[in-house]
This record gives structure tokens, sequence and C-alpha cells, in this order.
């Protein structure tokens, strides 16, 4: 998403801290180039210098950088004509225009090619270096945008299950009306991954997709992310910024977890909604946007409701449609694709096939963490795998007691006591030699932690084959 306000706000808390980023110098002066680069890096920056546009051009194409700075009058081509080839350029930076040759005429000229500020010579690079952190911060902003676009295009939802199969066939229903959706499922059953094919299939496609943890962000930075602020709000807003809503303009927008929401922030969502504007923290000026909402929990809102913890009017708006996503346990017919799909993912290069026995217990397990949790299990079962067949013992210590738990008979406790430590021994001798002894990163993988390990080795009585290299 957007940097987080607290960070952006500490970021520009004092005179020359800024992000730090790749800079080119461009300026045909080499005195004033070589200046620019020690003092700019004083301030954190990694910087280049070159002194024609061409030059500039070229090393453009051989590294990245984050911010150009840029003199207009250079003896081979001068900036305006560097502008107009930086289009073509396949990811540009953002360009400072620096002269002491300022007119109207090429000030318009320079931004309306796209450049991002323009400094008149001579100046202070307390001032250059604040715009620098503009630039930087703008383009931070584009870079996690686009993240989350890739994100969008490569969701993947994979299943068998009669019951996805129906949730699936109401995806492209719901997505050709503009009308908010409420996706309802527990942790882990891929809520987020439904609300990227709603806008994948919405004619919102071509517009941006922003979605944000409403539970990850305490909730008075939340409310500068989805509103944002204007200069001067509070101590840091240096600058005005842009929130998550505006962002989402012409496109849509997650709100994960909402029912996490506090009720000052429900009201001012709800307002949101309903008038399809809001005010910046700080501001005065009404901002509208069209933006499609689509809000994901795994809560039970009407209980909340009932406890006055969540707005009832605010539920009523955002469950115009409501989509019901079961829980693993609930689609037991997708556990063998989805682990197809996982270890595919996870390591292309080593195929990997799944025994009887350890789908049996994949199957017999209630998975509380639900598809999440199941493409850890793999991950965790590719590390401790030696060969390229999964087996009871390469799943997690849980899965193999789930088991035993249920097919166990009462009068079968003293045996199923035995069998359970006999597993978990094995487990851990397992990985164990899998990491070569590694107790820490042992301890990572059973899930548990150093210290119960240690306990657990001597409980068994386990030895490493090669005591004097136990890491």
């Amino acid at each position: 998403m957007a940097l987080a306000a607290e960070k952006r706000a500490k970021t520009e808390e004092k005179e020359g801290e800024r992000l730090p980023g790749r800079i080119l110098v461009v300026d045909d002066e080499k005195s004033l180039a070589g200046i620019l680069r020690r003092e700019l890096q004083r301030f954190g920056h990694t910087v280049d210098i070159c002194f024609g546009g061409r030059e500039a051009l070229a090393m453009l194409n051989l590294k990245g950088y984050g911010v150009m700075i840029l003199d207009l009058k250079m003896p081979d081509i001068n900036g305006i004509q560097v502008l107009q080839k930086i289009k073509k350029v396949p990811d540009p930076p953002e360009v400072i225009i620096l002269t002491g040759h300022a007119t109207v005429e090429n000030a318009l000229a320079a931004m309306k090619l796209g450049a991002f500020e323009y400094l008149r010579k001579p100046f202070k690079l307390s001032s250059l270096n604040l715009v620098i952190g503009k630039a930087l911060a703008k383009r931070a902003a584009y870079e996690d945008d686009r993240l989350i676009q890739n994100r969008v295009e490569e969701a993947e939802i994979v299943y068998r299950s009669g019951k996805m199969a129906r949730v699936m066939d109401l995806i492209p229903k719901i997505a050709s009306s503009d009308s908010t959706v409420l996706v309802i499922g527990e942790s882990g059953t891929g809520k987020e991954l439904i609300a990227c094919e709603i806008h994948k299939n919405s004619l919102r496609a071509s517009g941006p997709m922003i979605d944000i943890n409403c539970s990850a962000i305490q909730d008075t930075l939340l409310e500068s992310e989805l509103f944002g602020f204007e200069k001067g709000a509070f101590t840091g807003a240096d600058t005005c910024k842009p929130g998550l809503f505006e962002l989402a303009d012409s496109g849509t927008i997650f709100l994960d977890e909402v029912g996490d929401l506090s009720l000052r922030l429900q009201a001012k969502i709800l307002r949101a909604l309903e008038s399809k504007s809001f005010f910046r923290v700080g501001g005065t000026r009404n901002i509208s946007v069209n933006v499609r909402v689509v809000a994901a929990t795994n809560k039970d809102l009407k209980a909340l409701i009932q406890k006055t913890l969540f707005r009832e009017d605010l539920y009523y708006r955002l469950s115009t449609i409501v989509m019901h996503l079961p829980a693993l346990r609930e689609r037991k017919d997708d556990i063998p694709v989805l682990c197809e799909y996982f270890l595919s993912q996870l390591m292309p290069e080593r195929p990997f096939i799944i025994s009887a026995k350890a789908m049996s217990l994949l199957h017999s397990y209630d998975w509380p963490g639900n598809v999440r949790e199941l493409k850890n299990v793999m991950e965790r079962a590719i590390l401790v795998c030696r060969g390229n067949v999964i087996e009871p013992a390469d799943l997690c210590p849980d899965i193999s007691a789930s088991a035993l738990g249920k097919t166990a008979g009462v009068e079968e406790g003293e045996s199923q006591m035995v069998c359970l430590r006999d597993l978990e021994k094995q487990q851990i001798i397992k990985v164990l030699d899998a990491v070569d002894w590694h107790r820490g990163e042992a301890a990572r993988l059973l899930g548990i932690s150093p210290k119960t390990l240690y306990r657990k080795i001597r409980e068994f009585r386990l030895q490493s084959p090669q005591p004097s290299e136990v890491k």
C-alpha cells in the first residue's frame, strides 16, 4: 500500500532527513555536480553524476534511479530533449529541473513533459533535499501500488469442490455491478483472493486495486491512511498526502478485517460510502471519488452489532452483496489440488508426490488455519522430505496427533500415548537430520521454541551423529 502515515511523517520530521534514494545528477557545470554529489550523499542518498544529456540517457539504461536532477541548458542535448526521451525508458525516474536559465515557457514545457519540480539557481541544498524527499515518497507510493497490481494479476484460486464452484460462479455476476460486497470467512480461507477476482472481472479492472488490513494499523494512523492528510494537519505533516480512497479512484478498495474498525472510523467510512466523498485529515475541501468497496471479515458482525461494537447502518451499507467462503474442513475435496498447486509453486524444479497415508492424514485434519495453514504445511514438508515422496513423518506433528485422537478408541488410551510419543520423537529426529542438527532452524520448522526443542532432545535422549558439528 501507500507508505504508512507515521513512517512518512518521521522521514520528514527534520530538515534534511528524507527517504534515501538513488539519484543521478546531470549538469555540465562539473564543480556544481561534484558539490551536489558530496552534499546529497551526506543526506544518505546514493548519487552518480554525469555532464551531458546523452550520457545521462545511457546511464538510465544501465542503472535504475529514483530521481534525476537535470539541468536544462547543456552543450549536447538540452534538458527538454532529455525529458522527451525519458518517456521511453521502462522505469523512468522522477525528474527535478535545476537551472539558472528559468523562463515561464521552459518551466511549463518541462512540467507538461512530466517533470516533478522546477528549481532555479541559486538554491538551498536543504530545499533541494526536501523536493527529493517528496519525489522519492511519490515513487515509493507508486511502487507499492504496482506491487499490489501485480499481486492482483497473479492471484489464482484453486478448487475442485462443489462449494467453491458455487462461490466462483457468483463472481462474474457480482463483478458486473458496482454494489459493495462483504466477504465473510474464517482466517486463511482466501478472502483477499476473492476480492481480487471480483476486481479483475469488473468494469474497473483497468483501474487500481488498493487493499488495506484494518486490524494491522493503529486507529490514529488508519484514518490518515484511508483519507490522506493536508500539510500541517499534525506534527510532521510537512506536505499533503492522498489517502487510499483517493488512490483507488476509478478502481476498487478492499477493506480487510473491517470488523476491527473503531466506531469513530466506522462513522467516517459510512459517510464516505454514502456521499462518495470525504475530507482529508486537517482538510476543508470535500474530495469526491468513484470507488467500489469490497470488505471482508472473519467476525460475526451481527453479534458485534448486538454488543454495540459495530454500526448497524454500516453493516447494511457494506452487505449489499454477501459472499460466504467455506472453511477448508468443509471442502476437503480441494485438498489434493491445493497441495499439488502449492508444491508446484514452492519448488517447481523438483516434483513432489504425496503418499496415500500422508494424504489420508491431510484429509482427516480439521485445518483451523484453512488454506493458509495447508500452504505452510506443504512448505515445511518440502524442507523436511529427503526424497520426492512426502510421507506422514514429513507433516506437522499436530496433523498426526489429530488423526490419532480421532481414530483411537477410549480403551486404547495407553497405547495412543505411546504412539503419539513415538511419532513426536520420529518427527523431531527427521527435522534435526534435515537441517544438520541446526537446533534453531529445527525449532522454527517444528513450530516450537528452541527451549522446548532442547527439552525434547533431553527427554528422548537424542544425540547428533556428529556431535562436534552441532550448531
